[in-house]
């Protein structure tokens, strides 16, 4: 905390003027890429916000049924969702982020969604598609070893994985960005709780994970780009 203080910041490389960090990460172009429902197209049930903060419960026991497609295209949307790209510089989403510089990626652990087959893929938020990064189903149990043991993860529907691009926050608020992508990912998470609600879902935040094991398994170096929260997501 002492080293994020502003006295000891010096000047950034954004005053520097050297360029920004690309607003997303690129992705292996012999990858497969999945089209998601664009959000204007999903429909999702009425809940008013008042419903959705009060029974909103971190819930770890989930149902047998899947997610349809539609439904987790509304759940990124809500959390990682691109609505405007202001100019070339930054990203205005569904969530604030400290000077817009919205430092994450989202991969998702699909078990049970309609139409994808069981593994690991990254959300390609400018575009709103997904890309796949590792699959088969024993993705689940690896996820789940790296998250100490904690085995709703399998039994979820799907485990969100948020990691944070550390430059992307850094060019701009060097050591002090630390503070700030703890502080964002915050506000992504509870739109994943809220936003779940709407489709007669319950989430469940973990910060218990083994950030070597974890980053390994989503083929990231853990300096430049590390996991930061995982949060499960199934059907009451």
């Amino acid at each position: 905390m002492e080293r994020t203080k502003y006295h000891n910041m010096g000047s950034s490389d954004q005053s520097k003027g050297l360029p920004q960090p690309p607003l997303e990460l690129p992705h292996d172009e012999t990858r497969n890429v999945i089209e998601l429902p664009k959000p204007q197209e999903v429909t999702v049930g009425e809940v008013s916000l008042r419903k959705a903060i009060e029974e909103r419960r971190s819930v770890r026991g989930y149902s047998d049924a899947p997610l349809t497609i539609d439904e987790l295209s509304w759940l990124l949307w809500s959390t990682q969702g691109v609505r405007e790209v202001a100019g070339r510089n930054a990203t205005l989403r569904n969530v604030p982020s400290a000077g817009a510089r919205h430092a994450f990626e989202t991969y998702v652990l699909v078990n049970r969604v309609e139409g994808l087959k069981p593994g690991i893929y990254r959300f390609l938020a400018m575009e709103h598609n997904l890309v796949e990064v590792e699959m088969g189903e024993a993705m689940a149990e690896r996820v789940s070893n790296a998250c100490l043991g904690q085995r709703f993860i399998i039994t979820s529907a799907a485990t969100f994985i948020w990691t944070a691009v550390s430059y992307r926050m850094a060019w701009r608020y060097q050591e002090r960005g630390y503070r700030y992508m703890h502080i964002d990912i915050g506000h992504v998470c509870q739109n994943l709780y809220l936003s779940a609600e709407a489709i007669g879902g319950g989430v469940c935040a973990i910060g218990a994970f083994n950030d070597d094991e974890l980053n390994g398994l989503l083929g990231i170096d853990g300096e430049d780009q590390f996991s930061i929260y995982v949060a499960t997501v199934g059907k009451k």
